[in-house]
């Protein structure tokens, strides 16, 4: 009975927004943000103007993990590819002493699963974010950043699909980022979110919310290069609810650590990679993958 509560998770697995990581612990596997997206420069807001992110993600998993962190036998695999496209307007305005700034992100998805020798694929837009946030710049090396990101169900959803694009809620997500640059020395970056998920009308589900928090850690070899590690920690703070019922032991948790390294051209430009391997999992699939992101003035 145990495992066929699993096999039915697995097959309704969702992805939204980039890859980053899908889980199993709240409705239909995954979350609006996709953990372990963002790496160093994170909490530093760029001067007013108009600026592009391309995000490329690829994540893939071969086994699911319970609530003791042991792994479910069973014939599982899970690969996702992402291409997310992030617009920033960075105005000139101020607003509690942090410059004003909007942003949008619209993900472009690949995704395909097979459970038990049963499987399909799919591609397409997935949830959508905007939102609003203020920048502050406490000095030279240092810098945060507040804001609220809305995640909008602009995704593809059928309820009887094994793989859906979108997760047919809204979610509101506070969010505090702060960046520390040295051009030679530390380089330290933390995003911590916190996610107040909707409910599925389709499904009469509400996933529980969630912390987590994106993370690097470097060294400034010079202007241009840092190298040193990063990743994400990952944890559901309370439980879904299912027709009004609590679901019970189900909440999601997760670990990743990998290489990061960034390269600046020192006008504006940059692009950041990683790895990220997962550990110490509850109630998700356990994998890894890589993550890019460019940074692009228009």
């Amino acid at each position: 009975m145990k495992n066929n509560m699993w096999i039915r998770k697995a097959l309704l697995v969702a992805v939204t927004a980039t890859v980053g990581s899908t889980a199993f612990a709240t409705e239909g596997g995954g979350s609006i943000y996709p953990n372990g997206a963002e790496n160093y420069l994170v909490g530093a807001m760029p001067p007013p103007g108009v600026y592009a992110l391309e995000y490329l993600s690829n994540y893939s998993a071969s086994q699911l993990q319970d609530n003791n962190g042991n792994q479910i036998p069973m014939n599982f695999n899970l690969n996702v590819s992402a291409a997310a496209t992030r617009l920033i307007w960075v105005t000139n305005q101020t607003v509690l002493g942090g410059q004003l700034a909007f942003h949008a992100i619209a993900p472009l998805v690949n995704v395909g699963v097979s459970v038990n020798g049963a499987g399909q694929t799919k591609s397409g837009l997935g949830d959508m974010t905007f939102g609003p946030a203020l920048g502050y710049h406490v000095s030279e090396n240092l810098h945060y950043i507040v804001a609220v990101d809305i995640n909008a169900p602009t995704g593809e959803y059928n309820k009887n699909d094994m793989i859906n694009l979108g997760r047919n809620y809204w979610n509101a997500e506070p969010v505090v980022a702060v960046t520390y640059i040295q051009p030679n020395g530390i380089n330290a970056d933390v995003k911590m979110m916190y996610d107040f998920n909707g409910r599925n009308n389709a499904t009469d589900y509400r996933s529980g919310q969630e912390f987590h928090a994106d993370y690097a850690l470097g060294w400034g070899c010079s202007k241009s290069f840092v190298a040193g590690i990063g990743g994400y920690v990952y944890q559901q703070t309370t439980n879904d609810t299912s027709g009004g019922m609590t679901v019970q032991n189900n909440l999601g948790r997760a670990l990743a650590i990998g290489p990061s390294v960034k390269y600046d051209n020192g006008k504006g430009w940059f692009v950041t990679v990683k790895y990220e391997k997962e550990f110490d999992v509850r109630n998700r699939p356990e994998g890894g993958g890589f993550n890019v992101k460019m940074n692009i003035p228009m």
